[in-house]
């Protein structure tokens, strides 16, 4: 995901758009002076300006949301509209910085830090020219294009209009891609092969002989019944030729030039690019939002997490009384049909049984839970192969469906039961489901921030997720235990093999031995997780430092509050200002703290 737009600054960079307010400070509460009645008002609307001209600047990031006015575009990523909107973004910044952040209320100043810090962010990809790499392994344009339709209710003629008027902006939208990707080939700022190579397969599977094989025809399979019968044969018809002369052809014209024409690197570090080290580093800020963290620093982080983690792992094995080492335990679990389900359908129904145990203890956890449902959902069968094990995917309110924990049913001997209830924590609740649901719900947010993602903040919150399962009884068995351990070493190994692989000279089979030694990860993930990290670096590292964080936030109020501390409190307050940056929720965590004993006094 990295448009160089508001978007990317939203999905591709750790960042991407969703907010929720806990209970304002008492300072937030209180009345307003009038200069600083007049600094928020200004700040309101820069912000209110902004967002619309995100939404206006990237069409398919206002679908997402739920804002249907520009359902009948793609966004333009052209090198004149790359400069333009970087040099708009630059004027937003100026002029929010001129604001007089002292007389904001506390609730203001927590709108004026993070639109800053979306805004240094963008910028700062523009300056970079983030968009002559404008896909990794897990996302980008697209998949961006793929998913054109997603969110959008289609109950009118004029809906599939627009999604037809869409689809015939696919063949610009990638060949201005391509034209970028042009640009970082003269400039060496490239993917690396084995990137390239992954993601082929992908686009080449979507040039199908039969319009109607297409993914992109499935809204015209099954119609709403208030379009009258005649306009209906009508539009299929007109969907059918858009997708048989103008898309299918696009995805061929893509997978031509990357297989014939791109230059792709036949290195793999980040570090190696032109300009690569600016690139890792400020990847690293972007995804951990810690802005003094090095490369070599986190690299020593993991390595101390690993072996932690490692001793916890061992001592399970010797509760199991298993006759062999590591290793051979680690080839057990991947091997022995006991551990994976024989079906699709059963791999689902596992997810789905996980999921209601855990929605029946959340109330005991938290004070505050989202009216949103969610879903289980399998992955996209032409995108499964090289997909991760799981992922979760966020709905506007309003939205026709609820917000969806996809399953990878791809490759069964490669998903292991035991690790179902880590994954499903991590995704759909207490984890990503659960703070996007609060974040978007957050009524009295701007817009921007019910829509905001940091990486650290919401992987971060995830994978604490995996562990607060312990504390809710959702592991029930050794192998469960064993499968949440080997999921958090899946993180903490990330600081090492994504630093590894980016700064220190790592091979990818090196990375990979890293896994297999440390890990109960089947092959074919490790595989596609190291691939992943090669094509994204930085993102991975935003997991494990986000959870410590949350954890020695945790740890910090349960000394100082003592029997006043309220865990069901905590974790709202975690999520009560929905996605920021780390910096920011420490200071959110200590004013609470504070507040607690001067009222508790």
């Amino acid at each position: 995901m990295s448009m160089n737009s508001f978007r990317a600054v939203i999905a591709a960079c750790g960042l991407v758009l969703v907010s929720a307010c806990s209970a304002p400070s008492e300072n937030a509460t209180q009345p307003l002076s009038a200069s600083a009645s007049a600094a928020e008002q200004q700040l309101n609307a820069i912000i209110e300006e902004h967002w619309e001209y995100a939404l206006r600047e990237d069409p398919t990031f206002a679908t997402a949301v739920g804002v249907g006015d520009y359902n009948d575009r793609m966004p333009s990523v052209s090198a004149d509209n790359e400069q333009r909107r970087l040099e708009a973004e630059k004027s937003f910044l100026r002029r929010a910085r001129d604001i007089d952040a002292e007389s904001l209320s506390v609730a203001g100043r927590i709108n004026s830090d993070l639109f800053q810090w979306v805004l240094e962010d963008s910028i700062g990809s523009g300056e970079l020219g983030l968009n002559r790499i404008p896909f990794n392994t897990f996302s980008g344009f697209f998949m961006n294009a793929l998913t054109a339709s997603n969110g959008v209710s289609m109950q009118r003629v004029s809906d599939y209009e627009d999604y037809i008027s869409r689809l015939s902006e696919i063949p610009r939208y990638f060949d201005e891609n391509i034209e970028n990707m042009r640009s970082g080939v003269d400039d060496l700022f490239v993917l690396p092969q084995i990137v390239i190579d992954g993601v082929l397969p992908t686009i080449e599977a979507q040039v199908k002989d039969n319009p109607e094989d297409s993914s992109f025809f499935e809204p015209f399979a099954k119609m709403s019944d208030k379009v009258a019968a005649a306009e209906q044969e009508r539009l299929r018809e007109a969907g059918r030729a858009i997708i048989r002369d103008e898309v299918l052809p696009a995805f061929s014209r893509l997978a031509t030039f990357l297989r014939d024409e791109y230059q792709a690197s036949h290195t793999i570090a980040a570090e190696d690019l032109l300009e690569g080290e600016e690139y890792y580093a400020f990847n690293i800020k972007r995804y951990t939002t810690l802005t003094n963290a090095t490369a070599g620093e986190i690299h020593k982080i993991g390595l101390d997490e690993v072996k932690r983690i490692r001793q916890e792992m061992d001592a399970i094995i010797k509760e199991l009384q298993f006759k062999g080492d590591f290793a051979a335990f680690g080839k057990f679990l991947r091997t022995d049909p006991q551990f994976y389900a024989s079906s699709k359908e059963g791999l689902l129904k596992e997810a789905a049984y996980i999921a209601k145990r855990i929605d029946y203890v959340m109330p005991g956890f938290f004070g505050k839970l989202p009216r949103q449902p969610y879903g289980i959902v399998p992955v996209p069968d032409e995108i499964a192969p090289n997909y991760t094990t799981g992922a979760y995917y966020g709905s506007p309110p309003g939205a026709p469906q609820g917000g969806a924990f996809w399953v990878n049913t791809y490759a069964l001997d490669q998903r292991p039961l035991y690790e179902i209830p880590a994954l499903t924590l991590h995704e759909a609740v207490p984890g990503h489901h659960h703070q996007n649901a609060l974040s978007t719900e957050m009524a009295d947010a701007p817009a921007f921030r019910r829509n905001l993602y940091f990486s650290a903040f919401g992987e971060g919150w995830a994978l604490y997720a995996e562990k607060l399962g312990v504390e809710m009884g959702i592991y029930q068995t050794p192998y469960e235990h064993f499968g949440r351990l080997s999921y958090e070493m899946w993180r903490a190994c990330r600081l090492v093999v994504d630093t590894g692989l980016h700064s220190q000279g790592w091979t990818r089979q090196q990375a990979m031995d890293f896994f297999f030694k440390n890990t109960s990860l089947s092959e074919g993930n490790i595989r596609a997780e190291i691939d992943r990290y090669i094509s994204w670096p930085g993102q991975a590292l935003a997991y494990k430092l986000g959870e410590l964080k949350i954890w020695e936030l945790r740890r910090i109020a349960e000394n100082d509050l003592g029997d006043r501390f309220d865990l069901r409190e905590f974790h709202d307050v975690i999520l009560g200002n929905g996605a920021v940056p780390l910096a920011m929720l420490e200071d959110i965590v200590l004013r609470w703290v504070e507040e607690k004993l001067a009222s508790g006094a």
